[in-house]
């Protein structure tokens, strides 16, 4: 590996790190990255996914205040995040990536919009806008029990974007504190890519020294995006995340579509 790839591959996952952090989406930096260097598109899914779980120590060490207070939604999504990231993983072994790949800016843009516009629509749906969030054992929490599965068995794929998706199904729950939210979506996010890449590692999938570079990147960009996304108020990192979310389904749908 050249030493200019090798800084490549560590500004893309220093960059990919803050992302994810905040809102989600780095994996469409590394993996952009990692072809560019000239890895195989399937090397790559894995070696991203790989190098972000190693990254997010960074994360979880910054949001450690708020796991706590979250616990209790954790132990209802932990297990459908491991079972589908797995499933997820190996479908990606299985099946043709450009398939699934075409659904990718349709699922992220699909999101945002709800990211946005969850407040009025819950309100619309008779749902209180500014009312607490359901109790974690409320009924109503099994479809978004439901719906963390689909978003795990997508994250285990391929990924980008998966932060989005949970933080706008959190936001429809009722949870409003985004900080709270981002917390629930980084320990989620880090599972489904952990038991992903465990996979991926079990199938031979994965270059060993880009990982290695991406790794040191990763854990320094997570650091960051989630140690000051903290101090931002949370009006703003909504408006953080909606652009993201906006910008990366335009570069998806440009690149899919061109």
């Amino acid at each position: 590996m050249r030493g200019i790839d090798a800084l490549t591959l560590a500004a893309a996952a220093g960059a990919a790190g803050m992302v994810n952090a905040v809102a989600g989406g780095g994996t469409l930096i590394t993996f952009p990255a990692l072809l560019f260097v000239g890895t195989s598109p399937v090397t790559a899914n894995a070696t991203s996914t790989l190098a972000l779980v190693f990254g997010t120590a960074g994360s979880m060490f910054s949001f450690r205040r708020q796991i706590p207070t979250v616990k209790p939604w954790l132990k209802r999504f932990v297990p459908v995040s491991l079972a589908g990231g797995l499933l997820g993983g190996i479908l990606l072994t299985l099946t043709d990536e450009k398939v699934f790949a075409r659904m990718v800016p349709f699922l992220i843009l699909f999101a945002t919009v709800l990211f946005v516009a969850q407040g009025a629509i819950r309100r619309y749906a008779g749902f209180g806008g500014t009312g607490p969030a359901p109790a974690p054992h409320h009924p109503s929490v099994w479809a978004a029990v439901i719906f963390q599965f689909f978003i795990s068995l997508y994250g285990g794929y391929f990924g980008a974007g998966i932060g989005i998706l949970m933080l706008a199904s959190l936001g429809f729950l009722g949870l409003t504190d985004i900080h709270e939210m981002n917390t629930v979506k980084n320990v989620l996010s880090s599972l489904i890519n952990m038991v992903a890449a465990a996979y991926f590692i079990f199938a031979g999938l994965i270059d060993w020294p880009k990982t290695g570079v991406m790794t040191v990147g990763a854990v320094i960009g997570y650091f960051l995006g989630a140690h000051y996304s903290q101090r931002i108020p949370q009006q703003r990192v909504r408006q953080i995340i909606s652009a993201i979310g906006f910008t990366i389904s335009a570069a998806m749908f440009y690149k899919q579509f061109r």
